[in-house]
């Protein structure tokens, strides 16, 4: 009878959305960490401003969400699709960015992410240069990813507008999210974009990146 689907249905969805509230993540350096290639106003503000929006208007969100799919009102859940795309996705994007940044980053990397990088680009900096390529030609607000094909087991360079995350939107699995928004950078760039993009390489955590890697070809 359709009660009792219906009721059994109700369960499983109450213990899904009486889970945590999203909340920000800190840090793994100071602000002024990352300086002098991205300064740390730059940084306070993209982290506990920028990134804190999006949290709570994610939270927001999930919670109307929650509502809409208790009363099994449809049309609202469709209407909120766009804030959890764009919310979330910021939430993810940047949870992300934060940890693919490090003080001491920079130079190449080693190992099988090395080796991969050779097979699919040709050369380091072939995928360098793609990569840069691809950050700089996002009209508007966006990001350039480095991701990871998991049918074909290759890596792939890809362009997301807005806060769109990468395997949401896409399939590939996000190893390195280049920001090119430009709250990532105008501060201290202006509007040139490629002098960013320049320096970013600078402060890249390999071992992030590699370790990304290293769990999603398992």
């Amino acid at each position: 009878s359709f009660s009792r689907s219906s009721a059994n249905l109700v369960a499983p969805l109450g213990c899904l959305v009486s889970r945590q509230k999203h909340t920000l993540p800190d840090l793994p350096y100071d602000y002024g960490a990352l300086e002098p290639h991205i300064n740390a106003e730059i940084m306070q503000l993209h982290h506990s401003k920028h990134h804190a929006t999006y949290v709570n208007n994610l939270n927001v969100a999930e919670e109307k969400y929650k509502e809409a799919l208790a009363k099994g009102d449809v049309t609202a859940q469709v209407s909120l699709q766009p804030a959890l795309k764009f919310n979330g996705g910021g939430h993810i994007n940047h949870t992300i960015f934060w940890t693919n940044l490090s003080p001491n980053g920079g130079g190449e990397p080693k190992g099988e992410l090395m080796e991969a990088i050779k097979r699919d680009f040709g050369s380091f900096a072939n995928f360098k240069e793609k990569l840069t390529a691809v950050s700089v030609g996002v009209q508007g607000s966006g990001w350039g990813w480095l991701g990871y094909n998991k049918e074909q087991g290759r890596l792939q360079i890809a362009a997301c507008a807005n806060q769109d995350p990468l395997q949401g939107t896409t399939g590939l699995i996000p190893l390195l999210g280049i920001d090119v928004w430009e709250h990532a950078y105008y501060l201290q760039y202006k509007n040139v974009r490629p002098d960013y993009l320049k320096a970013i390489w600078n402060v890249i955590n390999w071992e992030n990146i590699s370790s990304r890697y290293a769990s999603c070809k398992k």
